[in-house]
């Protein structure tokens, strides 16, 4: 796997019948590549820290459901290539997983915002998201949506700090209706200190 690719072009990707074939053996090594790459926080949010592996895996996976050949190629690049970063960030995917609709939609009815309100924090420095500015989160009635797409930007400094094992990493929300912190394991700090160039 490609650690240093920043973008997922059309040669990238493996034929459409190939993937279809090896397909399981593609998934199950991409489930296992993504298990380092997962940070749970509080009941519902989880953090999926995404790579060029992550987005060609589901750049693949969308072709291969919609089969929707070079037009719909287009879209999914546009679409996921944002996502990847670039060498000075990390960038999540955040869920908040809530099996019951009812109380999903109650929960999210409650966090509007919550994109401003998330961030890292190695030691004493603090380093606050930046949302994917490709479609608002939250709705103008202040509801937010139950995916977003974070960006945390990294100074030089910052990054040595992060690839010291010997440091903590912090994943934090601190909205009023959802505030919690989970420590990084030294397992998530090593698979996300790849992305740094």
């Amino acid at each position: 796997m490609n650690k240093q690719a920043r973008e997922v072009t059309k040669e990238d990707l493996i034929p459409a019948e190939e993937y279809a074939k090896n397909r399981k053996a593609y998934r199950k090594e991409i489930v296992s590549y993504k298990k380092d790459r997962r940070v749970s926080l509080g009941p519902y949010a989880n953090f999926y820290f995404e790579s060029y592996e992550t987005m060609k895996a589901q750049i693949q996976e969308m072709l291969h459901i919609e089969k929707g050949g070079d037009e719909q190629l287009k879209d999914e690049l546009a679409a996921y290539n944002p996502l990847i970063p670039k060498g000075k960030e990390l960038v999540a995917t955040l869920m908040f997983e809530i099996d019951n609709p009812l109380s999903r939609a109650e929960f999210l009815n409650k966090v509007g915002g919550i994109e401003e309100k998330i961030f890292l924090k190695i030691g004493d420095e603090k380093i606050k998201s930046i949302p994917e500015q490709d479609v608002d989160r939250t709705s103008a009635e202040g509801k937010a949506s139950s995916v977003q797409f974070v960006h945390f930007e990294f100074s030089d400094s910052q990054i040595e700090k992060f690839k010291d094992q010997s440091n903590e990493v912090i994943i934090g929300i601190d909205h009023d209706m959802y505030a919690h912190t989970s420590k990084l394991t030294d397992a998530n700090k090593k698979a996300l200190a790849l992305d740094f160039i």
